[in-house]
């Protein structure tokens, strides 16, 4: 027995000591060769750094309104009850077509003195000034609101904006869009210096929205000066000019994307 092992360790020595003499080394998992050959073809030196944009216009489906109340008088207990009937009716005007009291809020509520002039702290009366936010998920409504609110005592419009509630959903398609678009400049840069776009090492990306179409006036122009533009199809039902004075125009939702390339 003790002979047959002596012999079993022996051919064992043989075969490791025949192994090492031909250059035999363990094989590496499939998985670590593929990413050491993906790391040696990326890591070549040379790299080229682009930007893609891309911008998708969209009509808004929801509205954000600001109004409230102003009021002004010689004594502060008699305006705060003057300013709270006025709001309340406000509110209560805003209910009756339909807005829920969730999207109801008061955004601000100013008490301050009024004096005389500049020169003289004498004071001649109080104002407050109550605003609330109305949120529409109707965009249908945003004239009717404005008008009901007026009817019953509201005295400014501080602002009217529109949005989207398909705002991530855009966001992904203005980002593939801007992905894209920075790869096709990578590769003509690339071809232009008599190379060819390869990995990519890096990439960053922005996102950000933009009403075109402002409520008091004014046009946003940013949009020019993308790489892609695309009109997205309108979602529900869109106000016409006669049908009511808001025109929503459309949202521009923008993706930049910074990237860098290898180059082979």
């Amino acid at each position: 027995m003790k002979n047959t092992s002596y012999v079993t360790q022996l051919a064992l020595a043989g075969v490791i000591v025949m192994l090492l003499l031909t250059g035999w080394k363990p094989q590496a998992p499939a998985t670590t060769v593929a990413r050491a050959a993906t790391e040696a073809a990326c890591s070549t030196g040379r790299t080229v750094q682009v930007s893609g944009a891309a911008v998708i216009n969209v009509t808004p489906d929801r509205a954000r309104i600001q109004l409230g109340v102003q009021s002004n008088g010689p004594r502060p207990d008699a305006v705060q009850e003057e300013n709270r009937r006025q709001i309340q009716q406000v509110i209560q005007a805003v209910r009756a077509l339909g807005v829920e009291a969730k999207d109801i809020a008061t955004d601000y509520y100013f008490v301050y003195p009024v004096y005389q002039d500049y020169s003289d702290l004498s004071i001649k009366g109080y104002r407050i000034d109550n605003t609330v936010s109305i949120t529409l998920k109707d965009v249908n409504l945003v004239d009717d609101v404005i008008l009901a609110a007026i009817k019953v005592g509201a005295n400014e419009v501080q602002d009217v904006q529109f949005d989207t509630s398909e705002l991530r959903k855009d966001r992904d398609q203005a980002g593939e869009q801007a992905t894209i678009a920075a790869q096709e400049k990578a590769r003509a840069l690339g071809q232009a210096a008599g190379a060819q776009a390869g990995c990519v090492l890096s990439i960053n990306e922005n996102t950000w929205s933009t009403y075109y179409g402002s409520w008091r006036g004014g046009r946003e122009t940013t949009m020019w000066a993308q790489n892609v533009i695309q009109n997205a199809p309108a979602q529900g039902e869109a106000v016409s000019d006669e049908e009511s004075p808001i025109s929503l125009g459309q949202i521009a939702v923008r993706a930049e994307v910074s990237a860098s390339f290898s180059l082979e």
